[in-house]
């Protein structure tokens, strides 16, 4: 861990603001990054009212701060990298923030394991400074950048890192779910030790340190700015969203579900909003605000 940040006591905690934690990807946004209907409105009367809107994503920083941009939100805390990066508010920095507090760990045993039982896939590590390594090219991961490089698959078991992406290229076809199910099979039978994962969409498998999650670097970010724990209120869609919607729901927030997640990721949530296409985060934030 890097940068500790000095943690507040609970006499600073101000009740009635909340924490609006938002996961990106199929919960903000589409795939061609636009935003979902009413996104922007709604965050912006959120701000308006004194609350803290964020961001709690599995992207890296480089491929955050353009989205937090377009919401025009300059929170003092984002939670990148499924938890393991936790940027802050830096005005010396180009895109106005610095790496404030990273969790790495030795990729080589587990690289080694996944090789084994998927051969075939792609591979990409985020370093503790943000520089990305891959072996193969693939478009979602927005490898068009300085920060990426390409590299052989032994090199990546070098680095301490804070994350591991892998995407199985044999297990996307066109029968969607059932790929996603043998996938996850997949990934139980390898029995992945000291390290946390969680498995998205299309057969993409994402490693973090071991007890890391959005969950445990939003409490920091929670106690940093002096939050109450039941003003907690997280948005997400997938997975890799259950650890905070468990970390919300466990100290008395609220974690809203997008429609059509899957059922592990519901049965975590305290509510469920619409989908992506209807609005789902805006719905969810007028709840919270007209309460």
């Amino acid at each position: 861990m890097t940068n500790p940040a000095t943690t507040q006591n609970e006499a600073d905690i101000r009740p009635g603001r909340k924490l609006i934690a938002l996961d990106l990807d199929g919960t903000v946004i589409f795939e061609d990054d636009t935003f979902s209907p009413g996104v922007e409105d709604a965050v912006r009367r959120a701000v308006g009212e004194g609350h803290i809107v964020t961001i709690a994503t599995g992207r890296s920083w480089e491929a955050t701060s353009h989205i937090l941009h377009g919401l025009a939100i300059l929170p003092e805390y984002v939670v990148c990298s499924n938890g393991a990066a936790i940027l802050s508010r830096d005005s010396t920095q180009q895109t106005g923030y610095a790496r404030h507090t990273t969790e790495t760990f030795d990729p080589a045993e587990v690289l080694t394991l996944l090789h084994e039982h998927l051969p075939g896939a792609n591979y990409l590590v985020e370093l503790a400074d943000g520089t990305r390594l891959y072996t193969d090219y693939v478009e979602d991961w927005g490898l068009n950048r300085d920060d990426a490089r390409h590299v052989e698959f032994e090199e990546m078991k070098r680095h301490e890192v804070a994350r591991v992406v892998v995407v199985s290229p044999e297990h996307n076809h066109d029968d969607g779910r059932r790929d996603d199910v043998d996938f996850i099979q997949l990934v139980e039978r390898i029995g992945l030790q000291h390290v946390s994962y969680a498995v998205g969409w299309s057969a993409w498998l994402d490693i973090a340190p071991k007890g890391v999650d959005k969950g445990t670097a939003l409490e920091q970010v929670r106690e940093w700015q002096g939050i109450a724990p039941q003003d907690v209120v997280v948005i997400g869609d997938g997975r890799n969203d259950i650890g905070m919607f468990q970390w919300a729901a466990r100290n008395g927030g609220r974690a809203f579900v997008m429609a059509n997640s899957p059922e592990e990721v519901i049965a975590a949530a305290t509510d469920t909003t619409g989908s992506l296409q209807d609005g789902g985060v805006a719905q969810a934030i007028a709840t919270v605000l007209d309460a």
